[in-house]
């Protein structure tokens, strides 16, 4: 049973409020010289069965749920 990651990210032109938050908050804590600080989600799942379509299964996951793909970006890999 494969063990998948996925990483959910906004997609380069959509803003990231969240970020420009944390990014403006770092120098306070003593954290200099941080920049471009984007902020996603990640999502860690196992497939049942032997794991013989894992692409098609989790690029359709994917891009029907886990994100949303006018806004965001997924990128994905089986873990060992």
């Amino acid at each position: 049973m494969p063990r998948v990651s996925i990483d959910v990210m906004l997609r380069d032109e959509i803003l990231d409020p969240q970020g420009q938050a944390v990014e403006r908050a770092l120098p306070s804590l003593g954290f200099t010289g941080v920049a471009g600080v984007r902020i996603g989600k990640h999502i860690e799942l196992t497939l049942a069965g032997d794991g013989t379509d894992v692409r098609a299964t989790v690029e359709a996951m994917a891009a029907t749920l886990l994100a949303n793909p006018v806004i965001e970006r997924f990128d994905w890999r089986v873990e060992d």
